[in-house]
């Protein structure tokens, strides 16, 4: 039976070495990177997100998109290979559509992309 564990990254060499791994999955705003575990005893996954400065201006409007990952990713994380996976925010969402970092409509945008970015990983 293989033992399975999960992590978040934490270091900039964990992350700069899953940016490194090819895009496995995209949407229309975030890019999954990913590298497949080769079999060993116990199972990985890791998961990381990175999100810029540059696509989400405010502190507030990067945490919440980055609880959104990790709450997706604790959902989707047992059909996806072991694996670092690395979930990078690629385009900003609208603005003047989603007002409000905290609103409810942007946390249904970003869970509802990131389950089709995770089920596009799981199928292939």
């Amino acid at each position: 039976m293989v033992q399975t564990l999960t992590a978040k990254l934490q270091h900039k060499a964990q992350f700069q070495q899953g940016l490194d791994q090819p895009v496995v999955a995209r949407s229309a705003h975030f890019a999954l990177h990913g590298a497949v575990q080769k079999q060993a005893d116990p199972g990985v996954w890791c998961i990381g997100a990175v999100i810029p400065k540059r696509w989400a201006k405010r502190a507030v409007t990067r945490n919440a998109i980055r609880r959104q990952i990790y709450q997706a990713w604790s959902d989707w994380h047992d059909r996806l290979p072991f694996g670092t996976h690395v979930v990078r925010l690629r385009h900003a969402f609208a603005p003047a559509k989603f007002t409000s970092a905290t609103s409810v409509h942007l946390r249904q945008a970003v869970r509802q992309e990131l389950n089709q970015l995770f089920a596009q990983r799981a199928q292939s």
